[in-house]
Order: structure tokens, then C-alpha cells, then sequence
């Protein structure tokens, strides 16, 4: 690697402020890209793209939920002389017909830079600093997967691999599976998440209980039955099985959920 800058985007989210952090620590000069940080990106808004990427060395390419990867983007990046780039992507998004990942990894590996995608299991800082958080908070985590289990990861051990990805050889043209060294279901996660937190936090798993939930919060009715179809094809896919990539890449096993949980009870309390 050069010593031109590491873009990254999404840097005040879970996993990019990790990327940014760790990179910083090794002594890479980074370019920490948000809509509202000091270098400006935003997908929505081509005329940002140009300055955060202008020069950059090699990419950490993600956007939030619901934003899809612009495959310009891609395109204008390798133009400028981007070398490398890492996609954050997700598991099973065959299963649930993700088709706003299946596009982003396809524009990657099409690219005609190195890159590297990572599909990672669900992360444990949705239950502290993501969506799930007021729901533990208020003793009752409603998702319609029923038993089935998760690899959940620490956003720390994505970063991990991540920031590997990006700055060492060997990385190019793989796809890691990025999870944590268990599998839980929900209600297993939420007993460790009440243990630490000092209080009960229920597992419901009732689809029309989640409907409910999510009208009351805003969402659609439609949009609400939409997301228990793809939770459905979720848990039709069955356990989650951890993998050893965290390991092999970094060279350190990944984190336990329940030492995860240890250092995020604060925000539960």
C-alpha cells in the first residue's frame, strides 16, 4: 500500500468509525466520508462523490439500510485510481432477495480493482446502538424468526477484517463470512442481554405481534407484512453457522456475545 489516504464511508456508523479508528491507530492517513463530516458523501448526491473519493488509495464501500451502492460510484472511484475495495455486504441475501446487495457485489467484483466482500452475520451492536436498542430497554425484543439461530458478530471484529482487507495482501477476490464464534437465537441472545442488564428481556417471536409494532411506529401495513416475508425466508434458511474467518484473517478468534454484552450494558441500564 501507498501512503495515499483509505476512504471510508459510513464513518460515524457502527462498523466505519471502527474502520477509521483502527486505521488511525496503525499510523494509515484516512479520509473519514459522512454526509454531514468534514469530507461530505452522499449517495443521494453525486457532487459529493468526486472530492471524498479524488485521490484515495483504496475504498471501505457501504450505505446505510435501504440506500443502494451506486454502481457510478464504483465506476468513478477505480477511474480515479482506487486500487482496492472492501464491500460490507450481509449473509443470506439470496435467501431474502436482497437484491440492493446482490447488485453492490456484483458492481464490485466487476470493478477491475482488487476487492474483498464481507457478508456479515447479524451485528451485536443492533441490540445497543442500532434499531433493537429501545426494545431491550423496554424488556421486549419482537422479530418474527422464531428459534432459528445467529452467528451474531461484534462490529470490532468486522472492523477487524476490514481494515486487513484493506491494507494487506492475499485479501483480493475473496468473499469472507464474518460472524461471531456461536450461534444464538433471539431469546438466548435476550437472557444474556437480561442477565447483564439486571432486568427480563422477552423474546417474541409473533409475526402479527411484530405487524402490530411496526404500525404503531409509523411503518405501513404493507411495508410491515413485507418484512415478516423476508424474515420467513430468513429463518427457512435455518441456524447460522459460524465461521472461522474472523480468525484466519486477523488472527484472533471473535468475540463472544456474552463478553459483547458485558461491555454494552450501559446503554442498557
Amino acid at each position: 500500500m501507498s501512503h495515499r489516504p483509505i476512504l471510508v464511508l459510513g464513518a460515524t456508523g457502527s462498523t466505519g468509525r471502527r474502520v477509521s479508528a483502527l486505521l488511525g491507530a496503525r499510523g494509515y492517513p484516512v479520509r473519514a466520508a459522512s454526509r454531514r463530516g468534514r469530507v461530505r458523501f452522499d449517495w443521494t448526491d453525486p457532487a459529493t462523490w468526486e472530492g471524498a473519493v479524488d485521490g484515495a488509495e483504496a475504498v471501505y464501500l457501504m450505505a446505510p439500510d435501504g440506500v443502494p451502492v451506486d454502481p457510478g460510484f464504483v465506476e468513478l472511484a477505480v477511474r480515479r485510481g482506487v486500487r482496492r475495495v472492501v464491500l460490507l455486504s450481509s449473509q443470506a441475501i439470496e435467501e431474502m432477495g436482497d437484491t440492493r446487495l446482490l447488485d453492490a457485489e456484483r458492481a464490485v467484483r466487476g470493478c477491475g480493482a482488487d476487492w474483498t466482500v464481507l457478508r456479515c452475520d447479524w451485528f451485536d451492536q443492533n441490540f445497543d446502538e442500532g434499531f433493537l436498542v429501545e426494545s431491550v430497554r423496554a424488556g421486549r425484543i419482537v422479530l418474527p424468526l422464531g428459534g432459528v439461530r445467529q452467528a451474531f458478530v461484534d462490529a470490532d471484529d468486522i472492523a477487524a477484517v476490514a481494515v486487513a482487507a484493506l491494507t494487506e495482501e492475499g485479501h483480493a477476490g475473496r468473499v469472507y463470512e464474518v460472524t461471531g464464534p456461536e450461534a444464538l437465537s433471539f431469546g438466548e441472545a435476550a437472557e444474556v442481554i437480561g442477565r447483564v442488564a439486571g432486568y427480563p428481556v422477552r423474546y417474541d417471536s409473533d409475526p402479527e405481534a411484530f405487524v402490530r409494532d411496526q404500525v404503531a411506529g409509523g411503518l405501513p401495513r404493507e411495508a410491515a407484512e413485507a418484512a415478516v416475508g423476508a424474515f420467513a425466508a430468513l429463518a427457512a434458511r435455518g441456524d447460522g453457522v459460524p465461521s472461522d474467518d474472523v480468525l484466519r484473517v486477523t488472527g484472533r478468534a471473535p468475540t463472544p456475545f456474552s463478553d459483547y454484552a458485558v461491555r454494552a450494558a450501559p446503554a442498557w441500564m
